[in-house]
């Protein structure tokens, strides 16, 4: 069971996904209230399982298209691979940290579709 630990800062509510063992697997973007975050984790929960993958690594193939919601890998100028989950309507509402290999970022959409599905909410605020 995954966490979503709510936080307080600069005048808005944040949270980040924390897997059983407290490490960090993603972030989502700042609410101006606490409901509307809590109704962002909601929505990654419910829309998860449905979620497709588009690559934007050179080498991958990108023929092909997938419809929100969706995970978005990319690889950056320092050479680190990082992911986002765009909602249905395109918004991102979550992002990773930085991975040194691709598999490993794989392997943090994949904690994220495990952690997210069963979750509490922890507020820290």
């Amino acid at each position: 069971m995954g966490k979503f630990v709510i936080e307080y800062k600069d005048a808005r509510f944040c949270f980040r996904l924390k897997a059983m063992n407290g490490e960090t697997i993603a972030s989502g973007k700042s609410y101006i209230n606490k409901r509307a975050c809590i109704k962002a984790i909601e929505s990654i929960s419910k829309n998860i399982k449905n979620a497709g993958y588009l690559s934007f690594v050179p080498g991958d193939d990108p023929a092909h298209t997938v419809s929100n919601p969706k995970f978005e890998v990319s690889l950056d100028n320092n050479g680190f691979y990082t992911f986002v989950l765009k909602a249905r309507n395109g918004e991102i509402i979550l992002t990773s940290g930085t991975y040194k290999s691709k598999q490993g970022c794989l392997n943090g959409i994949e904690s994220v579709r495990k952690n997210a599905c069963e979750y509490e909410i922890i507020e820290q605020l």
